[in-house]
């Protein structure tokens, strides 16, 4: 029986998975429902989620012991640094915007300008302005909010390695 104080790294790996898919669930539903359309770097920050969460979902589906628990945890924190990093460019991006935007043109101009198979590798791509904040929560863009997001997976993947270096 699973001990609710100490939960199994199966439960927290599958517990991250599930909180990645939320995240990208929600940044779908901002971006179809609401029409807010993602630059490059929110893409990059996506792809950065999905392999989170996907590293994630196999090592609770693997179920590894203390070596694989702690190898599953870099890998975690190896991807969550990467999309803490474009996190934080696009943070400094919209604090202190370039005078010409960085990321491309908007979609009406690449559907405009550019023949269908040209255009959806672009499309994919993202054609928002990552210096526009378009959202906000409490106070914090989505940058900002990937940002948190990330920098606390990083602490969770420090402490799943630490607790598997303890129990090892």
């Amino acid at each position: 029986m699973m001990n609710p104080s100490s939960p199994s790294p199966r439960f927290l790996f599958l517990a991250l998975f599930a909180a990645c898919f939320a995240l990208l669930g929600f940044g779908l539903y901002l971006q179809h429902v609401k029409g807010l359309e993602p630059c490059p770097m929110c893409i990059m920050q996506r792809y950065a989620f999905i392999a989170v969460g996907l590293t994630a979902l196999v090592a609770g589906l693997h179920n590894p012991g203390r070596t694989g628990t702690r190898a599953y945890a870099v890998l975690v924190l190896l991807m969550a640094l990467a999309g803490g990093g474009v996190a934080v460019r696009q943070t400094w991006i919209q604090i202190y915007p370039p005078q010409v935007s960085e990321c491309g043109p908007d979609l009406e101009f690449m559907l405009g300008s550019f023949p269908l198979a040209d255009a959806l590798p672009m499309i994919f791509r993202g054609a928002g302005d990552c210096s526009v904040v378009d959202w906000t929560f409490l106070g914090l863009s989505i940058a900002n909010w990937s940002l948190v997001t990330f920098t606390l997976v990083v602490l969770f993947a420090i402490a799943i390695f630490l607790r598997g270096k303890a129990r090892a």
